[in-house]
């Protein structure tokens, strides 16, 4: 508010406005605000070397190994040649050690975001545009390198999108919607999207030749599986098996095994000099990887204009991916006794995918199976990460033209197999029917309708009963409040005597997702 003074000079009233709502700018608030956007600042300068430089290179190779055929695979789910897995394993890990707040979490291509955006880039670029007529001849071939350019444009124009969303959420202080997000649902939406992932999967297995459905009650569609090929199928059970038995080789003496076995680069080593020796690829038509150049492409401006048909996409991938970052983060975080920013965390994807769409990559979260390695092995900070991409960048300038040979059944193999620890949520069921029935019909609901109706519609309707949950929830307490209890309570505590060592907390209102984490904060500044 202003007032005209006899002099006729406008000038703040200072009984009107407080000098608090001008907080003065000083060294300190700068400091802490260049170390709340590059949290590297806040702990690379004290790296203790000695202490944990041998652990983070342990860990960042092992995760490395892994992020490359998980980077191949995982681009054919989203429907992009493989070599732009490699891009997505690189450039975002490579961001995100500056900028996220997570020391322990393994940022690169993941399962569920990969089939959503393959989903849109069908949907946007369908092979039936692409067919063209043969020279002299009625009969019409599928042009896959115009397709394939098309699904490119349409998954960096998609990435950089979400980028967007993500990293205005972030600015905008919006990481609180994460408490909305309850475990239930996020654990009932990935074990959906384990089924979906595992169905879209079957066509590499058998190699048959079958369009992607999307949409509604789109994971019944199974077509055209009399025309398997037998040698596509073999190989890619033997390589299932061998996977599977690795994997359990390495659950049971993780603590006996310096490092895990690396199974997924063992058989994607094998895997491709068996396929050129016996040149599958021509003698039984197997199919495989194909061209993958050599070299980091320059980078290049996202197609602005496929942006208006990919908003609600957009905001579907962002809010997975970042429920998906933070919920891993803070189970680490609580683990190993350390704090992450969630308003940060959708800042550091946001740069990640934002500028990483410039250079070719598709969207990124963290990945449930790679992050357990980066931190089971000895990961102390990001720098295992940032390991990691270098694995990353080496095969693709050095030798990722070795991997063309390599059959896609056996990529089809690491995905299946890698979705085990995604359907062990299963037994979230039983554990769920004991505890909490509300949060079971959440975690069931939110499984039923990504199923049938998919991933994202199903995930809007998970997110719109899990808010009609919480109104429950309030109104139920509201109405079964007992008046005279609470006044006997309060004369109760009136006339109590505090006890040495001990305290008691009291919460006036039942405890659930939407709360949880606010009351383990205010217990915190309590007892601290």
């Amino acid at each position: 508010l202003l007032i005209l003074n006899k002099g006729a000079q406008w000038r703040p009233t200072p009984s009107l406005i407080p000098m608090s709502w001008f907080p003065s700018c000083s060294s300190d608030r700068a400091k802490a605000a260049v170390l709340s956007f590059l949290p590297i600042l806040s702990w690379l300068p004290s790296y203790p070397v000695r202490k944990y430089l041998f652990g983070d290179v342990v860990s960042g190779l092992s995760t490395g190994v892994m992020q490359l055929p998980q980077g191949l695979a995982y681009a054919m789910l989203a429907a992009v040649p493989p070599v732009y897995g490699l891009y997505s394993s690189f450039y975002p890990v490579l961001l995100y050690t500056f900028f996220g707040t997570s020391r322990h979490i393994s940022m690169g291509t993941f399962a569920v975001i990969s089939l959503m955006i393959g989903g849109v880039a069908e949907r946007e670029a369908p092979d039936s545009d692409f067919y063209v007529h043969q020279f002299n001849s009625t009969n019409k071939t599928l042009d896959t390198d115009a397709r394939d350019t098309r699904r490119v444009q349409v998954a960096v124009a998609l990435t950089c999108l979400v980028g967007i969303i993500q990293l205005a959420l972030g600015l905008l202080r919006f990481g609180f919607v994460a408490i909305y997000l309850a475990e239930p649902l996020v654990r009932g939406f990935t074990t959906a999207a384990a089924v979906h992932v595992f169905v879209s999967q079957l066509k590499y297995l058998l190699d048959i030749k079958t369009t992607r459905y999307s949409g509604p009650l789109s994971v019944l569609y199974v077509s055209k599986i009399g025309q398997t090929n037998v040698a596509s199928l073999v190989v890619g059970l033997v390589c299932i098996v061998f996977l599977y038995v690795v994997k359990d080789l390495n659950d049971r003496f993780k603590k006996k095994l310096p490092v895990p076995i690396p199974g997924e680069i063992i058989v994607v080593i094998v895997s491709t000099g068996i396929s050129y020796g016996m040149k599958l690829c021509d003698v039984y038509h197997v199919d495989v990887v194909g061209e993958i150049p050599t070299g980091l492409l320059p980078p290049s401006v996202p197609k602005f204009s496929l942006l208006h048909s990919l908003v609600v996409d957009s905001i579907a991938i962002a809010i997975v991916g970042f429920s998906m970052a933070i919920s891993l983060a803070k189970i680490f975080a609580l683990k190993h006794g350390y704090a992450v920013d969630g308003n940060q965390e959708l800042i550091a994807l946001g740069l990640c995918n934002f500028t990483g769409s410039f250079f070719h990559t598709f969207t990124i979260t963290c990945s449930m199976s790679r992050s357990l390695v980066q931190e089971s092995t000895g990961g102390k900070t990001q720098i295992a990460g940032l390991l990691s991409s270098l694995v990353v960048l080496l095969v693709v300038v050095a030798i990722g033209f070795m991997f063309e040979p390599l059959p896609k059944t056996v990529l089809a193999a690491i995905i299946m197999v890698n979705l085990l620890g995604m359907f062990k949520q299963f037994r979230d069921v039983c554990l769920l029917w004991g505890t909490s029935r509300i949060e079971l019909a959440i975690w069931v609901v939110a499984f039923i309708a990504s199923v049938l109706l998919g991933l994202d519609y199903g995930l809007l309707v998970a997110i719109a009963f899990a808010m009609l949950t919480i109104i429950y929830r309030t109104q139920r307490y509201v109405e079964g409040l007992n008046f005279q209890l609470l006044v006997t309570l309060s004369l109760c505590l009136l006339q109590a005597t505090e006890c040495a060592g001990i305290k008691i907390f009291y919460s006036n209102t039942s405890i659930y997702f939407a709360n949880s984490d606010l009351y383990v904060s205010a217990l915190k500044q309590k007892v601290t």
